[in-house]
Parts: C-alpha cells; structure tokens; sequence
C-alpha cells in the first residue's frame, strides 16, 4: 500500500524547529524530498532546507507558503508537526488557539491548494493520557475513540474530527493524524535510568517513547501511502522505557485491565500493529543500544 517518494517532491515541514521537527527533515531530504521548512524561529544550523519563517495562526501566510513562496512551485505535500507540544506548557486557552486553528488552516490551505498530501502530528494523548483513568484494555490501539483528558488531548481530539470532514469533502484528500508517542532524542537516552525503581514514574503514558528518527520514518512512509482518506496512526517504538517485562509492568500497575493478547518481553503497550500492517513502519532505534 506504499510506494517510493517521486524523485525531488516538494514538502513543506511545519514545526521544523521543535522536538520531532530536524530528524523529520533530514530523514525526508535523505530520502529525495525537496523540503521547505517553515517554523517561527530558525531550526539549527546545516538543516537540508530552505527556511521560511511563518505564522500559522494566518491562513494567508500558509497559502503562500504552500504555493511557492520563492516562486518555484507549489508544494506536493505538508508535514505539519507545529504546535504547542504538551499540555501545562501554556494556559489551556492558549494552548486550544494556538494548536486548533493552526491546524485548520493547514488543512484549509492545502484544500484550496489542491495538495491531497497532509500528514500532521496528532498524539498518544488521544488515547486517554495521562492513564490516571485505566485503558479499556492493552496494549492500547486505534480502535476505541479518543479519550481527551486534557484540552491540549481536546484539541488533537477536534483535529482528527476535522480531518475526517475535510476527506468527506473531498474523497481524494488524504490526512493522516501519526499519534506520536514522547518524542526523544539519543541524548535524553541516559535519564531513562532513573525510572527503573519506580515503574509508576511512567505509567502516565504506559511506558511509550519514540525516537525522532523513527517518527521521522514513519512520516515519510506516510507521505509515501497511497490509500485516500482520513487514517490515524499510533507512532512508538517497538519497546518500552523500561527493563522490566511489559506483562509484568502491566500486571503491577494496571491490574484490572484486560489483556487483548499475550505480551511478549518488553514490547511497546501502545500498539504499533496498524502502522506496521497498513505503513510498513518498523522502528529501527532504541534507547537500550544508546545506553
């Protein structure tokens, strides 16, 4: 259900500064995408793409972003990773008028556009993060609705909503919601220590992390997919952040939830069985060879 990326496609990255942002576009430019990257402040210096500094709060901007700023062309296709990433990092409402309509306009912009190519960060924390109310069941997958818990989680929530109009609308537009896990970096790799006494320190997100690099790929396969449509996609590593064996750690801090299948060693409870089957995602990092 994939195919190779055309030779030099244009992209427009959003968020080409924050946590996910430099790995997705060094991961795309690798792999023959001519990416145009766009963020309010400048990413790191050697990034393989032109910069554009720009607002999404302001449609205009995105439409001349996606366009050809530099008169070379349109985009074939947006990576949206710009947001406020996490709740508690700004007031609620901040948060909601930021990351909502940011969105919207992306997906307005690329509608007038005639891009059908959007794939954008949705988040783990659809699945009913932080897991102070148990899941329905492990490991946790697509197929039960989201459980915002939180406004930033309402706002991802409102985001998928939207993407499932905007497809209605127009049957040959595909938006993809990836449902990131707790992005790290090789560097964070040797905080991953201090959980290892107290497995409760990471319950909040049943013990899920994904490596830039890998979300990186799972972006790019994204783009690659041929399927039209509104899909959403959870995006974690294949193992946990801890030593201990995920039945054990299940057993112990989420006694009264069921099982779907057994677990085997120390496989990932965010379940990455969709993106694996429908993208050809396979997580090729983990923090245990970092360590």
């Amino acid at each position: 259900m994939t195919s190779s990326a055309a030779s030099q496609q244009r992209v427009v990255v959003t968020g080409a500064s924050g946590r996910l942002g430099p790995a997705v576009v060094e991961h795309l430019a690798a792999h023959g995408w001519d990416v145009v990257a766009t963020d309010r402040v400048a990413p790191p210096p050697g990034l393989p793409a032109k910069f554009v500094r720009a607002d999404l709060g302001e449609l205009g901007q995105l439409v001349e972003l996606i366009s050809g700023v530099d008169e070379s062309g349109p985009a074939d296709a947006v990576v949206h990773l710009a947001a406020i990433p996490a709740p508690g990092l700004a007031p609620n409402a901040t948060t909601f008028a930021n990351n909502v309509p940011a969105t919207y306009n992306v997906f307005r912009a690329a509608q007038l556009l005639g891009i059908r190519n959007v794939v954008w960060a949705s988040s783990e924390t659809v699945l009913g993060l932080p897991f102070a109310v148990p899941p329905p069941y492990l490991p946790v997958d697509e197929e039960y609705p989201p459980v915002p818990q939180s406004t930033y989680s309402l706002g991802k929530t409102l985001e998928e909503e939207m993407a499932r109009h905007f497809t209605r609308w127009d049957p040959q537009l595909k938006l993809v919601g990836l449902r990131f896990s707790n992005v790290m970096r090789p560097e964070d790799y040797t905080g991953f220590a201090s959980w290892q006494d107290d497995p409760a320190v990471r319950r909040w997100n049943a013990w899920g992390y994904i490596d830039a690099r890998d979300g990186a790929q799972a972006v790019r396969l994204a783009l690659e997919a041929t399927f039209t449509g509104f899909e959403a996609f959870v995006v974690a590593n294949a193992d946990t952040v801890m030593e201990r064996d995920s039945a054990e750690l299940a057993a112990a801090e989420f006694p009264d939830v069921p099982l779907r299948r057994p677990l085997e060693g120390r496989e990932t409870l965010l379940s990455i069985d969709k993106a694996r089957r429908v993208l050809g995602y396979e997580p090729q990092h983990s923090w245990r060879d970092e360590v």
